[in-house]
C-alpha cells in the first residue's frame, strides 16, 4: 500500500506542477489505534512551480481529492499557507509534521519546520483545538449505552491531548500511547485492551462505553476548560518564517528536481 500511495502522490505532483515537500499519514493510523478498514490519511505539504507565486491574483493552496477505490483520502497544503498556519500554532499541521508514517519528505525541511512548531507553539491555542475536538466527540457519544468505538477514541484521544498540555506544556505526541506516562497504570490497562480491540473490528463496531473512561473524559473537558484561557500563547518569529519561506521558493526553483 506505502508504495501505491507514494506513486500516486508522484503521479499528483506532475498533474499539478507541485514539489511535495512532506507527505504523511493522519488519522486513526497515524494515531496508533486503525481498524483494520480504516482509511489512509494522507496529507501533504507542497510547493508550485515559481508562475504560481509571481501571479498577483489570488490562488486556491489547497488540494483536495475524493477518497478513491484504495481508501485513499489525500490533501494537501500549500507552503505558504502551511507557515501562516504555523504562525497561528495549528495542532493539526503539528501533527503532520511527527506523524510516523512518513510517505516523501524532504529531511531537511521537516527538520526545520519542527524547530518553527517548536517555537510557534501556543499551549491556549493547542488547549482549544483539542478541547473543541474532544467536546464534540464526546457530544456523540455520551447519550448512548453504545457508542461508535472510532468516535469514542477520538474523545479519549482529545482529552489525552488536553491533558498533557496542562501537564507537561508541550506539543502533543501523535502517537496516542507516547502520552500514557500522564494516565493511570489502570486506565492505560483499559486502553491498551481497547486499541488492540478496535484493531480487530471495523469502523462501525460499536462498543458499550466504560465508566472509568467516561469518568476521564469528562474530567479532563472540565478541567482543561477551565484553565484554557489562562494558558500562555504563542512566540513565533514571523520575520524568521518569511526569509525561510523565500529562501525555500527560490532553492527549490533552482532545484533540477522541481522540474522533473
Amino acid at each position: 500500500m506505502k508504495e501505491l500511495i507514494i506513486n500516486k502522490l508522484h503521479t499528483l505532483e506532475k498533474e499539478y506542477s507541485i514539489k511535495i515537500l512532506h507527505a504523511c499519514e493522519t488519522g486513526s493510523r497515524a494515531w496508533g489505534f486503525p481498524s483494520p478498514d480504516s482509511d489512509y490519511d494522507v496529507r501533504m505539504i507542497y510547493v508550485h512551480d515559481l508562475e504560481w507565486y509571481l501571479s498577483i491574483g489570488k490562488k486556491k493552496d489547497t488540494l483536495n481529492f475524493p477518497i478513491d477505490e484504495h481508501e485513499l483520502d489525500i490533501t494537501g497544503w500549500e507552503l505558504k499557507k502551511s507557515l501562516g498556519l504555523m504562525h497561528k500554532s495549528n495542532a493539526s499541521l503539528f501533527e503532520r509534521l511527527r506523524s510516523p508514517i512518513v510517505y516523501i519528505s524532504d529531511p531537511n525541511f521537516r527538520k526545520d519546520m519542527i524547530g518553527f512548531s517548536n517555537k510557534c507553539f501556543s499551549p491556549i491555542a493547542t488547549m482549544h483545538h483539542y478541547l473543541s475536538l474532544g467536546k464534540s466527540s464526546w457530544e456523540e457519544c455520551r447519550d448512548g449505552a453504545e457508542v461508535k468505538l472510532k468516535r469514542y477514541f477520538y474523545a479519549i484521544r482529545a482529552a489525552v491531548c488536553c491533558k498533557w498540555v496542562l501537564e507537561r506544556n508541550e506539543i502533543p505526541h501523535i502517537v496516542m500511547r507516547e502520552m500514557f506516562s500522564i494516565l493511570s497504570d489502570e486506565l492505560v490497562k483499559k486502553l491498551d485492551r481497547l486499541i488492540e480491540l478496535k484493531s480487530t473490528k471495523s469502523e462501525s463496531y460499536m462498543y458499550v462505553r466504560d465508566v472509568e473512561i467516561d469518568d476521564f473524559i469528562v474530567s479532563t473537558i472540565e478541567s482543561s476548560e477551565a484553565v484554557a484561557s489562562d494558558l500562555k500563547s504563542g512566540n513565533s518569529d514571523i520575520a524568521s518564517m518569511e526569509k525561510y519561506f523565500s529562501g525555500l521558493i527560490i532553492n527549490y526553483h533552482d532545484d533540477s528536481r522541481f522540474k522533473g
